[in-house]
C-alpha cells in the first residue's frame, strides 16, 4: 500500500487524482466546513480532519510515502495584492513544517502561476533551500491542465521534493500527444439536456477549451467566471460568465447559456459522480480552486514510479 496525507485538501481534486494515480490516504486535512463536507459525501472511508493546519502536528505520520496539498493561492495570485510571505494565508512555512516532522519519501504542492512571477524569486528558492536543508531535493514546472486531458488551459506550479541521493530516479511527466476536446463537445449533452433548441449551433461555436475557472475568495461576492477579461473569453465560446445557472437552458432559450456548477466540475476534470456540498456559490467556489483531478494523477503515476524504483535499488543494495 503506497500512503500519502493531503494538507489544504479543499474538495478533493488533488485526492481524487492521487488515488486514481494509487495511492491510499492516511488522511486529508482541510478548515472549509463545505469542502470537508464534500470530501465526506463522496468518500466516507477518507479520514478528513476538519481543523487548521496550523494546529496539526503530523509527528506520528513519520515515514509516509507522500506529503501532498495545495495551499491557499490568494498570497500569489495575479488577482489579489501578491502579498506572498507577507500575507496571512500563506501556508508554504507550514507545509515545510510538516516535511519536517512526517519526512515523507515524496512531497508534492502545488499553486498558482503568479508564483514564478520575478517578485517571488527569492521566495521560490527559500522553499527550495528549506527542503534541501531537510535532505530533499526539490524542483518545479509550470504544468498547463490541458496538455493532461482537460479542456481547460489552467497552468499551475507544482513542486515535487524527493530525497536528494534517490533524485535521479524521478522524471516529469510529459505532455499527451492529443489536444483536449473543447467545450462544445465536453459539454454538449449537459446543454442539451433539458431539450434547448439551439445546443447544436451552440456545441459549434465553443469550439475551443475553457479559459481558467476562477474560484475566487469568499471576501468577494457570488459565483461567476472571472474577471472581465476572462468573461470575454467565455463570450467567444458563447457563454454569459457573469453568473451560473441552477440548470440547463429550458428548451426556447434564447441568448448566451450560463454554465452549470457540474459543467464547471466536468471543465474541471472531476467525474460527473463527484457531489459538491453546499449552495451554489460554495460548491462553484470549490470547483474553481481545485487542482484537476487528471493533472494529479498524472503527476502522482510519475511519484509511484520513482517510490517503486526507490524500493528496487533499496532491494538489491541489502
Amino acid at each position: 500500500m503506497i500512503t500519502s496525507f493531503e494538507m489544504c485538501a479543499g474538495a478533493g481534486g488533488q485526492a481524487l487524482g492521487l488515488e486514481k494515480a494509487g495511492f491510499t490516504h492516511a488522511g486529508l486535512i482541510e478548515i472549509d466546513k463545505h469542502a470537508c463536507g464534500t470530501l465526506r459525501l463522496n468518500r466516507p472511508s477518507w479520514n478528513v480532519l476538519e481543523q487548521d493546519i496550523r494546529q496539526f502536528n503530523g509527528s506520528h505520520l513519520r515515514g509516509l510515502d507522500l506529503l501532498a496539498g495545495g495551499v491557499p493561492c490568494p498570497p500569489f495570485s495575479k488577482a489579489g495584492k501578491q502579498m506572498g510571505s507577507g500575507d496571512e494565508r500563506d501556508l508554504f512555512p507550514e507545509a515545510i513544517r510538516l516535511v519536517d516532522e512526517i519526512r515523507p519519501r515524496a512531497v508534492m504542492l502545488e499553486n498558482v502561476r503568479g508564483l514564478l512571477d520575478s517578485i517571488f524569486d527569492d521566495y521560490r528558492h527559500k522553499i527550495m533551500e528549506d527542503l534541501r536543508k531537510l535532505g530533499y531535493m526539490a524542483d518545479w514546472r509550470l504544468l498547463n491542465a490541458s496538455d493532461f486531458g482537460v479542456s481547460q488551459l489552467r497552468p499551475r506550479v507544482v513542486f515535487v521534493a524527493v530525497r536528494q541521493e534517490y533524485a535521479h530516479h524521478f522524471d516529469w511527466p510529459q505532455p499527451f500527444a492529443y489536444n483536449p476536446i473543447t467545450v462544445g463537445e465536453l459539454l454538449y449533452d449537459l446543454m442539451s439536456e433539458r431539450g434547448w433548441k439551439n445546443a447544436d449551433r451552440w456545441r459549434l461555436i465553443a469550439n475551443d477549451i475553457a479559459p481558467t475557472l476562477v474560484g475566487g475568495s469568499k471576501r468577494h461576492g457570488g459565483p461567476d467566471l472571472g474577471p472581465t477579461r476572462a468573461k470575454r473569453a467565455w463570450e467567444a465560446l458563447g457563454v454569459d460568465g457573469h453568473g451560473l445557472a441552477d440548470q440547463a437552458p429550458d428548451p426556447d432559450f434564447t441568448g448566451m447559456p450560463r454554465l452549470t456548477v457540474r459543467m464547471t466540475a466536468r471543465i474541471q476534470g472531476f467525474p460527473d459522480e463527484w457531489e459538491f456540498f453546499g449552495g451554489k456559490t460554495a460548491a462553484y467556489r470549490q470547483v474553481g480552486n481545485a487542482f484537476p483531478p487528471p493533472v494529479a494523477k498524472t503527476v502522482g503515476m510519475q511519484i509511484i514510479q520513482y517510490l517503486k524504483a526507490v524500493s528496487k535499488e533499496r532491494l538489491f543494495a541489502i
